[in-house]
């Protein structure tokens, strides 16, 4: 794996800026962000393909757009056992303390304190589980691109795990990646911010950039993953 080029090749296609200003600014539209989660797909599947300039076209966004949402609602029924459990948790804490009497409200908040202490522990890792087999899953997704795809667990966990170190490389170099890019882009904003006027504006503009920018990286990053899987195939 060429970790180093992930942070490179963006600058070495003709048109990279062009294609990340349109990036930033399609990312951070409610809704029509999606079509940019189906430019990454695109964009794992020219790493996979080894394609000489990976950043791909602004072009077919009807098609971009529906990938995205594809992967938007697998997303959404992937987080369901955790949005449930947190719902449920609130719901019955409120309605219990409602409920009962003052001298019980202190012991019934302790032991839903604790409670809740443990749901948290468990949606946070179960969170992480699931930001491990993400990558997985849009690897999976971009080789067929259809929408069952994003719900073969079998396959996705294959993919995560056939080649397991340059795949655990390439998660945790992205979430290093996200942390430093994120505190950098917070102090310039906050400098930012004292420019008059367009101060905001600017901070909106870099930070569409810096977003867009790393994932990038992580799309690079997971590509190379999957061209070095010899189970991978070459996709159109």
């Amino acid at each position: 794996m060429d970790i180093g080029k992930s942070f490179t090749y963006p600058f070495q296609d003709s048109k990279w800026l062009s294609k990340l200003i349109i990036g930033a600014l399609v990312s951070v539209v409610p809704i029509l962000n999606f079509a940019w989660a189906g430019y990454l797909v695109d964009l794992v599947k020219n790493v996979m393909n080894r394609s000489t300039e990976p950043l791909p076209e602004w072009t077919e966004f009807g098609d971009k757009f529906m990938k995205g949402l594809y992967i938007w609602v697998a997303g959404l029924i992937y987080a369901l056992p955790a949005i449930c459990l947190g719902t449920i948790f609130f719901t019955t804490l409120g309605v219990s303390l409602r409920s009962v009497t003052e001298d019980t409200t202190s012991a019934l908040g302790s032991v839903f304190s604790g409670v809740g202490i443990l749901l948290t522990c468990l949606i946070v890792l179960y969170g992480l589980l699931l930001s491990f087999f993400y990558p997985a899953m849009i690897i999976h997704f971009s080789r067929k691109e259809a929408f069952g795809t994003l719900f073969e667990i079998g396959a996705i966990i294959k993919v995560a795990t056939s080649k397991l170190s340059p795949y655990l490389t390439a998660w945790l170099i992205g979430i290093v990646a996200a942390i430093i890019v994120g505190i950098v882009i917070g102090l310039v904003s906050a400098v930012l911010g004292f420019i008059p006027c367009v101060g905001w504006i600017l901070a909106w503009i870099v930070g569409g950039l810096a977003g867009v920018y790393t994932t990038a990286v992580w799309g690079h990053l997971f590509g190379q993953v999957a061209a070095e899987d010899q189970s991978a195939v070459i996709v159109s």
